[in-house]
This record gives structure tokens, C-alpha cells and sequence, in this order.
């Protein structure tokens, strides 16, 4: 199998990802009429977990209190902000909380200065304007959906801890193999799935209260904690693990990026959500601060060429 093959592949994998996970928005909301969404990240995330563990059971032999303390952080992170993401979902709409949720991507260079003293570029400086505008339009929208809800700033705050998420993963996936070779981010990856499940356990009766019997075999909650513990969470990450290992980082953070496109597409034709021209015009500017903030070294690096060609 050449190498191109193997790319284009992997590419195919990526948007395929983006469209489980789009369609995700809309089974999450669609679910949470049946069952409270603490338990639904326990309940998918426990599926992930349970499955994971045994297609992956030869890994457990590097098993170390260092993946231990990371596995736990960086679980953390990502439970709050699937957490924060469908509390948000249940309280605003698919569309916007698909969209609202991608400002992780402008995020992450912004966390990452102070952690590793890089500043961002330029370009990811105008990215966080033309995100912030298009969330103003987004979330502001017009109508029923008139004004930042609490959904909409749940959904934002979600943003940050999945930024966290992706900062300390790829620095703990540096950090915890043996003789310099890096760590193994698919039992990272198992472990946060185990820390999420037993977070969402821990908050569950909290936060919703008791889970009847009746509810978790409801025919409707089994099928979309199927969907999103299997599909949206054990495939996916398998597939961006992949993908990121044959298509250039770029090339996949946009086909990922696609999510959000296919949140709002999905839950328009599934769950008939209203999408007003203003809502419209804001998306397609935090859409275009994503491709900015992840392709915009590129754009930099071309206009320093046509400068040094212009002065010769």
C-alpha cells in the first residue's frame, strides 16, 4: 500500500470523525429528554472504557504512577469539558453548541504561551477577534434565541478545558515513554477514558439525582449511549490517532474542524433548529478563525517569501 493511499485513507478517516461527531450534537440532544447528562458522560465513556481495556489489555503492562497522575489531569479536563458541553447542549442549541464549542482550536496556542514561552503568531491574535465577533453573532443570534444563554457560556467555558486537554496530552505524550521515545497516547488515552467514567459516576447522582432502571434500558438511551460510547468516542479518537499519524497536523485540525459544520447541518435537518443569516455570518467567521489560527503560519511564511523576492 503506497503512501498515498495510506494518506488519502487517512484523510477520509478524519471526516468521517468530524461527521460522527457532528452527528453527536444531535444525539446528545436529542437524549438528554430520557437521561441527565452527567450520567450520559459516565454511561459513554464507561462503554469506551470497558471496550478499549480489552482490545488494548497488552498495554496495561506499562502501567506507572506517572500515566496514573496524567491519566487523572488530563482525564479531568476532558470530563469537564464534556461535562460543561452537555449541560450547555441541553440548555442552548445543537447548531450553536457544535460551533461554540471549536474555540478550543484558537485556545490552544494562547494556553500554550505561558506554558512553553512561544508566543502565537499574528494570525492567531486575528483569529481570536474574528472568533469572538462571529460567537457575538452566533450566540446573540435573533428570536427565540435572542441573548447569551447559560448553555452558550458552558459551552465556551467547555472550550477552555478541551484546550487544556490537548496541551497536556501532547505534553504528557512527550514526557512518559522510557529512553526518550515518548509515551504511548493510546493507553493515555484509555486511562483518561477511565478517569471520565469514574468523574461522571462520582457527579451523576449529584447533579442528576437517581437513574431508574426503566430509564437505562429505554431502547432510545441504549442506542445513543451505543452510538456515542462506541462511535463518537472509542472509533473517533482510534481514527484521529490515526489520521494525525499519515496526514500533516494542518491538513487534519481542518478536516476535523468540519464538526462544527456538520453539527449545525445535521441538527437543521434532524431536529428542524432555526439558522437566522446573522447566525449564518457568524459561523462561517468562526469557522474561518479556525482554518486561520491552524493554517495561518502558512499564510505567514508566504508573505515573507514575497517580501524577499520583492527586495531582490
Amino acid at each position: 500500500m503506497n503512501s498515498k493511499f495510506t494518506s488519502t485513507l487517512a484523510s477520509i478517516g478524519l471526516i468521517i470523525t468530524a461527521a460522527i461527531w457532528g452527528f453527536a450534537f444531535v444525539v446528545v440532544k436529542d437524549s438528554l429528554d430520557y437521561i441527565g447528562p452527567m450520567y450520559m458522560v459516565a454511561v459513554r465513556y464507561t462503554i469506551a472504557a470497558v471496550c478499549m481495556s480489552l482490545i488494548f489489555i497488552k498495554k496495561w503492562k506499562i502501567i506507572s504512577k506517572k500515566y496514573l497522575l496524567h491519566g487523572v489531569l488530563t482525564g479531568f479536563f476532558l470530563f469537564a469539558g464534556y461535562a460543561t458541553q452537555t449541560v450547555g447542549c441541553n440548555i442552548t442549541t445543537a447548531g450553536k453548541n457544535a460551533f461554540l464549542t471549536t474555540v478550543y482550536v484558537i485556545l490552544v496556542p494562547l494556553f500554550s504561551w505561558p506554558l512553553y514561552k512561544k508566543r502565537p503568531g499574528w494570525f492567531v491574535f486575528a483569529a481570536a477577534i474574528l472568533s469572538m465577533t462571529g460567537i457575538g453573532l452566533l450566540a446573540l443570534g435573533t428570536g427565540d434565541t435572542k441573548g447569551i444563554n447559560l448553555g452558550d457560556v458552558l459551552t465556551l467555558i467547555c472550550g477552555v478545558f478541551f484546550a487544556l486537554h490537548i496541551i497536556f496530552t501532547a505534553k504528557y505524550n512527550a514526557e512518559d515513554g522510557e529512553n526518550g521515545k515518548g509515551g504511548d497516547p493510546i493507553f493515555l488515552t484509555l486511562l483518561q477514558f477511565i478517569f471520565v467514567s469514574i468523574f461522571g459516576w462520582i457527579c451523576a447522582p449529584i447533579f442528576d439525582g437517581t437513574f431508574s432502571g426503566g430509564e437505562a434500558f429505554n431502547p432510545h438511551v441504549v442506542i445513543s449511549m451505543l452510538y456515542l460510547g462506541l462511535l463518537s468516542t472509542m472509533v473517533c479518537f482510534s481514527l484521529q490517532n490515526i489520521g494525525l499519524k499519515y496526514v500533516p497536523s494542518s491538513l487534519a485540525s481542518l478536516f476535523l474542524s468540519f464538526e462544527s459544520v456538520f453539527g449545525v447541518l445535521f441538527s437543521t435537518i434532524f431536529l428542524h433548529e432555526v439558522i437566522t443569516v446573522r447566525m449564518i455570518f457568524g459561523c462561517a467567521l468562526i469557522f474561518l478563525a479556525i482554518l486561520l489560527a491552524e493554517n495561518g503560519w502558512r499564510l505567514h511564511k508566504y508573505a515573507k517569501k514575497c517580501i524577499l523576492i520583492h527586495k531582490r
